[in-house]
């Protein structure tokens, strides 16, 4: 145990799922060629006026609802102004004195010290609306090494900023705390969170106190985190610079610090500015946002099961463990694609853990193989309750149905056409079988031996000789059956 406690707080802005901008008309595409999507809005012309886009509203309300925060009905937009050349307008459009949400929590889930998993409450300051700046591009992803080039297409973009309280406590907290965040704004629908592409970022500020003082530490924010790895590395590489200034009897200074991924420190950007250097004031060009009861009912039908309540329920109705509840809720589209294929299948007891078995396993990890996800599934939900069908009613046998799944994977055609066409319909027919394991009792005397001497793994050898002659396609069974029928004569 250190002699410091770690306290740590996050910043997130997740780009929204509109088509249109912010304030203007123009396309939601931050990743088209470079300053193709501009206009005198986005691009802060005198004269220009903005539009509040809807769209944003009701996904920035459906993520205030999933969190549980205080909705502000009533609420304005501010100028956030500073200068920055990615930033056309020297201001961006924001929320601070009344946002859209305030309060709120995020359950994140730890392992406790007896084996269980814990949950814990990540509150939230509030969650707000603004709009996402230019993106600038420096010589090290240029040709030129000395230039520096500016893309709008992201000015204008919606963005929500959700804005924890400082009460995170190790760098395993944040990183679940990052994880629960992503895949509930997934679930909602309200951003890709594609980090590579910027459509989710992080910024993480952190402190140390020692243990026992309530009083917190001086706070530094750490930028430039373009992936969760990058804000678990740059969390440990400044918590340990921390520890080393007190440790010596120097003090930390406010600051924001860039993460440096290649010397793997951070690095002083600039000293941290106050709230007040950025001189807000109530955007004069936009009208107050009401929201009111129709709207807020509107948009909470339109919400979804979230993550935890949904793996709740597989646990608690379909009987699922809680690792493959967990693995089956990963996703939207995992759990939508489960449960689809269940519903195909009449509800008969063990079919919730067959289906599971065939999701977790075989298509997700053919999926993972070819770097695809379930929505480019080529076999659909109604096709695997087929097979799960076929396997039920003793028409194949679960090892046939593996080979039937991959030239499923691979054509996208049906089980039953597959089946009929190479001719793998499952042997049931006791006559045939009977006759085929006396041939592999005659062959095998040795086994027959052992297994009459009580060694019973001998049975195993004899069964497999059965499945070798009849390709695989010999009721499982039924071969138990006859061989242990004729073995006792």
């Amino acid at each position: 145990m250190t002699k410091y406690e770690t306290v740590i707080g996050m910043e997130v802005h997740a780009e929204l799922l509109t088509e249109s901008k912010q304030f203007c008309g123009c396309a939601n595409e931050p990743m088209a060629a470079p300053n193709t999507h501009v206009c005198p809005v986005c691009l802060g012309f005198p004269g220009s006026l903005p539009v509040l886009n809807g769209k944003s509203v009701d996904l920035s309300l459906r993520t205030v609802l999933a969190f549980g925060s205080k909705i502000n009905t009533d609420c304005i937009f501010e100028r956030k102004n500073y200068f920055y050349p990615d930033l056309p307008k020297a201001y961006q459009i924001s929320q601070r004195l009344l946002p859209l949400g305030e309060g709120g929590f995020v359950e994140i889930e730890m392992p406790g010290e007896d084996g269980t998993t814990q949950l814990k409450r990540v509150g939230l300051h509030d969650v707000h609306m603004e709009e996402d700046t230019g993106k600038s591009q420096h010589g090290q992803e240029l040709s030129d090494a000395d230039s520096s080039l500016i893309d709008y297409n992201r000015s204008g973009v919606p963005l929500l900023e959700i804005v924890s309280s400082p009460d995170m406590r190790s760098v395993e907290e944040a990183e679940s705390y990052m994880n629960t965040l992503r895949q509930m704004l997934l679930y909602l629908e309200v951003s890709d969170c594609k980090m590579e592409q910027g459509r989710l970022r992080f910024e993480a500020s952190v402190s140390l106190r020692p243990h026992g003082q309530e009083e917190f530490g001086t706070r530094v924010e750490v930028k430039n985190l373009n992936s969760m790895k990058a804000v678990r590395d740059s969390l440990r590489a400044e918590i340990a610079r921390q520890t080393q200034l007190l440790d010596s009897g120097a003090t930390v200074t406010q600051q924001t610090m860039l993460w440096d991924e290649v010397s793997g420190t951070t690095q002083p950007m600039r000293s941290k500015e106050q709230a007040h250097d950025y001189r807000y004031f109530p955007e004069p060009d936009l009208v107050p946002l009401q929201i009111d009861e129709a709207w807020l009912a509107r948009v909470r039908d339109s919400m979804p099961e979230l993550p935890r309540v949904r793996r709740e329920r597989f646990q608690s109705a379909l009987g699922l463990s809680p690792y493959d509840a967990a693995l089956l809720t990963t996703t939207r589209d995992i759990a939508d694609y489960y449960e689809a294929t269940l519903q195909s299948l009449d509800k008969a007891d063990g079919a919730a853990k067959t289906v599971s078995n065939w999701v977790a396993n075989e298509l997700l990890g053919r999926l993972n193989a070819e770097n695809k996800t379930v929505v480019e599934s080529p076999v659909a939900p109604a096709q695997l309750g087929e097979l799960v069908k076929l396997i039920g009613d003793g028409t194949i046998s679960g090892k046939i149905a593996k080979e039937v799944f991959d030239a499923m994977f691979e054509s996208g055609r049906d089980a039953k056409s597959i089946i009929e066409e190479r001719g793998l319909t499952q042997m049931s027919d006791s006559g045939e079988l009977e006759a085929i394991c006396r041939r592999v009792i005659a062959a095998n005397p040795k086994a027959v031996e052992d297994y009459k001497g009580g060694k019973e793994k001998s049975f195993g050898a004899l069964v497999g000789g059965v499945m070798k002659e009849t390709k695989g396609r010999a009721n499982p069974a039924l071969v138990n059956e006859l061989l242990k029928k004729q073995l006792s004569q």
